[in-house]
């Protein structure tokens, strides 16, 4: 089963680029990020004809995420179950696709170190290990994927420098990562390449793609049960170039599941 996920950054900016790769890869599952629509724009007649179910959990110009599978969509889920208020966000949501549970997560910015953006950011990333210790056990075959809005370690970033004092990089930041990876999910991709300079997203800015400055903020975290079965891990990098790309890559990793 091959697994991936993008964050497009306007699907309606986005969709010609989002159909011509899904007709290329076929990805069995994908989950999609910062769709920036409603739930009534979402062009799931569009998806189908491409041969994919979809679900949607959206709110008009900010945010929105998204699955899409060839092998079934069941259990939907959107936001978190923890016994609190729902997120005022729509960052989470969690579908069974083919026996695989997956959450497309779009964790917040954060914007700048104390804002309360980043209060907000903390906070969720605590929510969403609340969700999976109430809800899910690392012997489930599940990924949690998206955009973090985090580089887990300096390899992450192009320069450490270049963000010193800024979100994404921050302890408090990398220390809720790890309590949600710490209930038992695993980073593939980076266990299978642990050298620096793999990046999926480049600031428009500057010429940032062209001069390789990114930053890995966009991953796959499987479940130990998961992470046993998968057999490659990929950033699609040539998807970031061409005519009005996202600012992200695709990232898609392949697991050795039989469909159910």
């Amino acid at each position: 089963m091959l697994i991936a996920t993008w964050n497009v950054n306007s699907l309606n900016a986005r969709m010609p680029r989002v159909e011509e790769w899904l007709e290329a890869v076929r990805p069995d599952v994908v989950c999609l990020q910062e769709t920036k629509m409603s739930d009534a724009q979402f062009p799931g007649m569009d998806f189908q004809r491409l041969g994919y179910d979809s679900v949607h959990h959206g709110q008009g110009r900010w945010n929105g995420v998204a699955v899409l599978s060839r092998v079934g969509i069941e259990d939907v889920v959107s936001g978190f179950d923890d016994g609190r208020e729902p997120d005022p966000d729509a960052r989470a949501l969690w579908a069974t696709c083919g026996g695989v549970r997956v959450c497309s997560v779009y964790v917040p910015n954060g914007r700048e170190v104390g804002h309360d953006h980043y209060v907000y950011k903390l906070d969720w990333l605590g929510r969403l290990r609340a969700h999976l210790d109430a809800h899910h056990d690392p012997d489930e075959l599940l990924v949690v994927l998206g955009d973090w809005n985090i580089a887990p370690t300096d390899d992450d970033v192009w320069s450490a420098a270049a963000f010193e004092g800024c979100t994404h990089v921050t302890p408090d930041e990398r220390g809720a990562l790890a309590r949600v990876k710490d209930w038992g999910l695993v980073d593939t991709l980076r266990e299978r390449y642990p050298q620096s300079g793999i990046y999926s997203y480049w600031d428009y800015r500057n010429g940032d793609f062209h001069q390789r400055r990114g930053m890995r903020i966009d991953y796959l975290l499987s479940s130990r049960a998961l992470a046993s079965r998968c057999t490659a891990d990929l950033i699609d990098r040539n998807a970031r170039k061409g005519t009005k790309p996202s600012d992200h890559a695709p990232v898609m990793a392949t697991y050795e599941v039989a469909v159910s």
